[in-house]
């Protein structure tokens, strides 16, 4: 299994889900004022709070987010498939992200688009990282959970590291 990973501003991504390339283009997204950012550190809440904002955007109505898969609804913006879906996604759009402030689309910063951050408790944050490194195969082994925490309190994603890992929009 490979572990292939590159630095991208200052984050360690793992090669098998980004790209330079993808990363670049997320800077250079067009954002709309009406665009709705659902931006999280990892494993902190990201699709629980798109189902919130998905039922908000249909006014309670679950249809939506009963026939429609959370990755299209809320494209991640830091991958290329998600960016084209993110392209492609009726206004207003909700797009995912894990990536931090100075990675964030330049567009963003002369709109009126919205951020909502979910945080957690990041000992949570770390059990749940922790148990998801173990079993998702693009990130490396996180070793044991006091390794793990090292990593974690470094700042480096307890090991597993990727979007996120120093933070997200808060940087």
């Amino acid at each position: 299994m490979s572990h292939g990973y590159f630095q991208h501003g200052g984050i360690t991504f793992p090669g098998l889900l980004y790209s330079p390339r993808g990363l670049e283009a997320a800077r250079d997204f067009p954002v709309y004022d009406d665009d709705v950012f659902n931006v999280t550190y990892q494993k902190s809440g990201t699709v629980w709070m798109l189902e919130i904002l998905s039922l908000i955007r249909c006014n309670g109505d679950p249809r939506w987010c009963r026939s429609v898969p959370n990755w299209e609804r809320g494209p991640w913006l830091e991958t290329l498939l998600g960016l084209r879906r993110a392209r492609g996604s009726p206004r207003p759009r909700l797009i995912s992200s894990h990536l931090p402030v100075q990675l964030f689309p330049r567009a963003f910063f002369s709109s009126k688009a919205k951020v909502i951050y979910t945080v957690r408790n990041p000992k949570d944050v770390l059990v749940s990282l922790y148990h998801f490194a173990r079993i998702f195969r693009p990130y490396k082994d996180p070793g044991s959970l006091e390794q793990f925490l090292e990593h974690f309190l470094k700042g480096d994603g307890g090991g597993a590291v990727g979007p996120g890992a120093a933070g997200g929009v808060n940087g």
